[in-house]
C-alpha cells in the first residue's frame, strides 16, 4: 500500500500523553486498534490495560464498538486534509477481588478489640 486512503490516528491518554501518530487502513476493526494501544502502552505508566477489554476508545463523543471497522466507525478518510485524528483512550481501572473486598468492609463493622473479662 503507498499510504493513499489510510487514516491518520493518535491516542491520547488520560494523563495526556499520546501514542503514535500512526496510519492505519480504513478496514482495520477497532479490536484491531485496541490491541495495537495495548501492546504500545507506555511502560512507565501505572495501571495500563491488560487485555483490549481494559481499553475503551472514544472519538467525537462516541465509544468506538470493536466489531466495527474504522470505516464504518465514520471515520472518514480525509476528514482533516494532512491531519491526524486523535481518540481519547479510557482504561478500566483494575478489578479488586470481590470476596477479598466483601471480608474487609464486614471486618470494618465489626469491633475490633478481642479482651477477655476475668
Amino acid at each position: 500500500m503507498d499510504g493513499e486512503g489510510l487514516i491518520e490516528l493518535k491516542f491520547r491518554l488520560a494523563d495526556g500523553s499520546d501514542i503514535g501518530p500512526s496510519k492505519y487502513s480504513p478496514a482495520m476493526t477497532v479490536a484491531s486498534l485496541k490491541e495495537k494501544v495495548v501492546a504500545h502502552w507506555p511502560r512507565d505508566k501505572e495501571n495500563g490495560p491488560k487485555t483490549l477489554n481494559d481499553v475503551k476508545l472514544i472519538h467525537a463523543g462516541k465509544i468506538l464498538e470493536n466489531n466495527k471497522t474504522l470505516a464504518e466507525s465514520r471515520l472518514q478518510v480525509g476528514e482533516l486534509p494532512g491531519g491526524v485524528i486523535t481518540m481519547h483512550v479510557v482504561v478500566r481501572p483494575p478489578v479488586s477481588d470481590k470476596k477479598n473486598e466483601k471480608l474487609q468492609n464486614e471486618s470494618l463493622g465489626k469491633p475490633g478489640c478481642a479482651c477477655s473479662i476475668l
